[in-house]
C-alpha cells in the first residue's frame, strides 16, 4: 500500500476522507497538506470546484497501533498505581481508627484488578459481618473511591481472614447438597436471597450437571436463586 497518496474532493473535508478510505487509516494517522484548490472563476463557473490533499502515513497500521496500545498501557499503568495510593492512604485511616490494633494488610495489582487482603484474626470478623454484608460494603466503597474519575474500569477485590475462598466452599457444598435433595424429592427448591457475586458461584457449581438447572428469581436485593429439575 502506498503511504503518500494525491487525493481529491469537492471540498477539503471531502479530499481528506477519499484519501483516508484509500489508505484506510485514520485521520490521527497521517499527515496532511493542501497542495492545490482549483476556485471558480467567471469562465469556469460551470466547472466542479476540486480541491488535492497529500496525505502521507506517519507510520504503518501496525507499528502505530502497538506504539498506541504502549502508550496507553503506561498512561493506564501510571493511573493505576495513582489509584493504589489512594487505596493505601483510604486503608491506613480506616484500619487506624480499628480498635484492633493487630492487623495487617496488603494491595496487589494484575492489570486492572486490585487485590486487597486484609488479616488480623477472629477479633476483626466484624469487618466481614452477616454473609460479608460489611466487607462487601467496604469494598463497594473503596470501588467507588478509584473509579469516580479513572478512564477505565478497575476492578477490586477485598478479603477478610480468606473469607471469600471460604464461602466459596461453602456454597459449592450448599448447592451439591440441595441439587441431590430435589433430585431425590422432585421439587425445586428456593435458596435464601444472595448477591449476583454468590449467585454465579451457584449456577457455576451446578451448570454441569445436567439433570439440574438453575435460575434467579425476584428483585434486588431479595434476588434467590432456584434449583429445579431439568426437564
Amino acid at each position: 500500500m502506498s503511504r503518500n497518496i494525491i487525493a481529491e474532493g469537492k471540498t477539503t473535508t471531502e479530499a481528506i476522507e477519499n484519501g483516508l478510505k484509500q489508505l484506510n487509516v485514520s485521520k490521527n494517522m497521517v499527515d496532511i497538506k493542501v497542495i492545490d484548490e482549483e476556485k471558480k472563476s467567471f469562465f469556469s463557473i460551470l466547472t466542479p470546484r476540486v480541491v488535492k490533499v497529500q496525505l502521507t502515513v506517519k507510520e504503518d497500521k501496525e507499528t502505530y497501533a502497538i506504539k498506541e496500545n504502549k502508550r496507553k498501557a503506561n498512561e493506564n499503568e501510571e493511573e493505576i498505581k495513582e489509584e493504589i495510593e489512594k487505596i493505601k492512604i483510604f486503608l491506613k485511616e480506616f484500619i487506624d481508627k480499628q480498635p484492633i490494633k493487630e492487623i495487617e494488610w496488603e494491595v496487589k495489582q494484575n492489570g486492572f484488578d486490585i487485590e486487597i487482603n486484609i488479616n488480623g484474626g477472629n477479633e476483626i470478623s466484624y469487618l466481614i459481618g452477616y454473609r460479608g454484608e460489611t466487607l462487601n460494603a467496604l469494598q463497594t466503597v473503596i470501588s467507588s473511591i478509584i473509579n469516580k474519575e479513572h478512564s477505565e474500569k478497575i476492578r477490586v477485590h477485598v478479603d477478610i481472614n480468606g473469607y471469600r475462598q471460604k464461602r466459596i466452599k461453602t456454597l459449592e457444598d450448599l448447592a451439591l447438597k440441595v441439587s441431590k435433595t430435589v433430585l431425590r424429592t422432585g421439587k425445586s427448591i428456593a435458596l435464601e436471597p444472595m448477591t449476583a457475586y454468590e449467585r454465579k458461584i451457584i449456577h457455576s457449581a451446578l451448570q454441569g450437571n445436567n439433570k439440574i438447572t438453575t435460575f434467579s428469581k425476584g428483585e434486588e436485593p431479595y434476588r434467590k436463586i432456584i434449583v429445579d429439575i431439568k426437564k
